[in-house]
């Protein structure tokens, strides 16, 4: 396997299964000669304990990295300081978090062959700053850097980037705006990404448009994603089932939003970020199917 290949094993729906991966690799980056190789692979292996939301063990990982660092261990260096980052912000530190991203900016820009992760740290900056003007203001500093960027990995940010201010937009209320930038991230991920990436983009629009008040075109839309969703091999998205019962509710088709309920509830309570950040969201899916149940069992 050629060095840093390990990037292309993530499965960022699967952690504790790339958690494994890794691992297997670790034997043999420990007997190889290369620290860069060994040391950005343990930082991956943080970042999938994080997401596992073990994140003693993501920083005791992350220990290890920084008592090996050295100043010309440019990569690792980078990739530490951003897992050390994700670590604190995943955990609800996102104060701590930020300068830990603003040292992984400041040292990914001043090398070329980092632009990558110039723009990942720009981005999480956006992710953990406390004000709209802060948030816009990064999203737009990592945007405009993945576009002037020769590198090709820097310039694939492009469409997330589009999908981020989307999303700042949207929790200020300007869901105009927001739908704008949603579907210049369709456009792009039509053009650039995968047909999973392009689904999720149409879900954005689709959201967007239910917060327009659009929402017969957000059903319709909603209920195509479904449709396609349903003849690929991929595992069935739960977000996909809760926008069609809300726009149902909606539409004052409660009974019928029962079953588009229950499977949203079904799927994302297996997330374990949601089940620890939004469990009010959670708890309303499942009162929702039920009180649509209730309904039907009364007409």
């Amino acid at each position: 396997m050629p060095p840093y290949d390990f990037d292309a094993l993530w499965d960022y729906q699967h952690p504790s299964q790339t958690e494994a991966t890794f691992r297997q690799l670790r034997a043999q980056a420990e007997h190889s000669r290369d620290l860069s190789y060994h040391l950005q692979l343990l930082t991956q292996i943080a970042r999938t304990q994080g997401l596992q939301r073990k994140f003693a063990e993501a920083h005791t990982t992350l220990d290890s990295v920084k008592d090996q660092l050295r100043p010309e261990l440019v990569m690792p260096t980078i990739r530490y300081l951003l897992e050390r980052g994700r670590a604190f912000n995943s955990s609800g530190h996102p104060g701590e978090a930020q300068s830990w991203f603003q040292q992984a900016w400041e040292l990914a820009r001043v090398h070329e062959q980092a632009a990558f992760f110039a723009v990942d740290a720009a981005h999480m900056l956006a992710i953990t700053a406390s004000s709209f003007e802060d948030k816009t203001t990064w999203n737009q500093a990592a945007l405009y850097y993945a576009l002037a960027s020769s590198d090709e990995q820097a310039r694939g940010w492009c469409g997330s980037l589009y999908n981020n201010l989307g999303w700042t937009y949207h929790d200020q209320g300007a869901y105009q705006r927001a739908l704008e930038y949603f579907q210049q991230a369709l456009a792009w991920q039509q053009e650039h990404g995968t047909a999973h990436e392009v689904r999720i983009a149409w879900w954005c629009v689709g959201r967007a448009l239910r917060s327009l008040q659009r929402t017969a075109e957000a059903l319709a839309l909603q209920q195509e994603l479904l449709a396609e969703w349903e003849k690929s091999e991929e595992e069935q998205d739960g977000y996909v089932s809760e926008e069609i019962g809300e726009c149902l509710l909606i539409l004052g088709r409660a009974a019928e939003s029962r079953a588009y309920f229950a499977r949203a509830y079904t799927l994302l309570s297996q997330d374990i970020w949601l089940v620890a950040q939004e469990n009010e969201r959670l708890q309303r899916l499942k009162q929702l199917s039920q009180a649509s149940e209730e309904v039907s069992s009364s007409q």
